[in-house]
């Protein structure tokens, strides 16, 4: 017998990306049960998942620190009251099972709260430190294809006599693709050695996860660029990547929130 569990990762709300101290689902304690309101969306896997991590407010103070007024639960998405929303229909990525989902009276033993009320926030943001190499590490993947779809195409698309990939304004594209592929490597592979070496690694993968983002989305464009007018038309495969390359410049943290995240942890360094 082979058991499947999918899971997702229920943070994101219509008016609270990356702004998480924002959200407005609530959970309420009731007896052994929390009763939890409200919705998620831009949730991956979310039609797919047989159980959710779910951050919620349980101190309803608005002056509460976010480090204490929030709680992580686990949710069996079969519960009654969870609402599935549609699969979104995005730019990129259409594979992914990406849906809103809603929470109407939502009852959740007290023995599914993670570590323990009032930890949410932190069990969210650590999660972050984890899930940010392997974003950086698709999104180096994503860069790879096109580099080697533009390399491909250079070497049998002919101009002037001559294969595009001996003129010097191509093969001096294909070499920035190149050394830009090879340090988002080297950032997403830090970021996971540090990981594996038992440290905090939040710098290294918001590093990773910026770069790389950023890196998929220039060499994708410039993959596009040197099939030409080509590489616009969705017969070819590099407009797809162009498509599929943006998300990684939004989810896991948009590519201005690891700046901050960056800053943060740099400064630190020296103020210490």
């Amino acid at each position: 017998i082979v058991v499947r569990f999918r899971q997702a990762y229920c943070v994101t709300e219509p008016g609270a990306g990356s702004d998480v101290a924002s959200i407005k689902t609530r959970a309420v304690k009731d007896g052994d049960d929390y009763v939890v309101n409200g919705q998620k969306m831009w949730i991956t896997n979310g039609g797919k998942a047989n159980w959710y991590f779910l951050l919620a407010r349980t101190n309803p103070d608005p002056k509460c620190s976010t480090g204490k007024a929030f709680t992580g639960f686990i949710v069996e998405a079969d519960t009654p009251g969870i609402l599935i929303g549609r699969k979104e229909m995005n730019m990129g990525q259409r594979c992914s099972d990406t849906r809103g989902i809603t929470f109407e009276d939502v009852r959740i033993p007290k023995e599914n709260v993670l570590i323990a009320e009032g930890a949410g926030f932190k069990i969210a943001m650590g999660a972050f430190d984890n899930t940010r190499p392997p974003v950086a590490a698709g999104a180096t993947g994503l860069a790879q294809r096109a580099l080697e779809e533009a390399t491909n195409y250079a070497l049998e698309r002919k101009t002037f006599g001559k294969v595009i990939a001996e003129h010097q304004a191509v093969s001096f594209l294909l070499a920035e693709m190149a050394m830009k592929v090879e340090l988002a490597r080297m950032a997403y592979q830090r970021s996971a050695w540090e990981v594996d070496q038992g440290r905090k690694n939040t710098y290294y993968a918001s590093i990773a996860k910026a770069f790389a983002g950023d890196i998929a989305n220039q060499v994708a464009s410039d993959a596009v660029q040197v099939f030409g007018g080509n590489g616009f038309n969705s017969e070819y495969p590099v407009e797809k990547l162009m498509r599929d390359a943006k998300i990684y410049q939004i989810y896991e943290g948009t590519a201005q929130i690891q700046r901050l995240i960056i800053a943060r942890e740099h400064l630190g360094r020296y103020k210490k």
